[in-house]
């Protein structure tokens, strides 16, 4: 196998595929390792890129924050997760599917607890 020198101008520079694609690869491993924030945050880089798997992975982690109360914008992230998840490429796939369908279960019961907390006095 032929080995391709390296300078320092490589540093950083993707060896293979595209910048897409390394964000995507760094988004997984942030999330392998329980990094939420920072899974979506290098697959909202891929997805404003153009990656389609990077836009259904962002919509699931975004909607697994939102479980989590992260921050306490739930409905933020709700929100961000179904436009990714909305305007993915490939929408009709079976994961694209099942993602969609997660998505609006989470709404409902984001819903549900809003309905439930009491309401202030003002």
């Amino acid at each position: 196998m032929p080995v391709r020198p390296w300078s320092p101008e490589d540093l950083g520079r993707p060896t293979d595929g595209t910048w897409a694609d390394v964000a995507f690869g760094l988004g997984e491993i942030h999330e392998c390792a329980g990094d939420l924030g920072r899974a979506a945050d290098w697959f909202r880089r891929a997805a404003e890129s153009g990656h389609a798997a990077a836009a259904l992975r962002l919509g699931s982690v975004l909607g697994r924050l939102a479980d989590d109360g992260a921050d306490g914008a739930a409905e933020d992230l709700l929100a961000e997760a179904t436009r990714w998840l909305s305007g993915a490429q490939g929408i009709g796939t079976p994961d694209a599917i099942e993602l969609i369908t997660d998505m609006l279960n989470r709404h409902q019961r984001q819903a549900a607890r809003r309905g439930l907390e009491p309401a202030t006095a003002g």
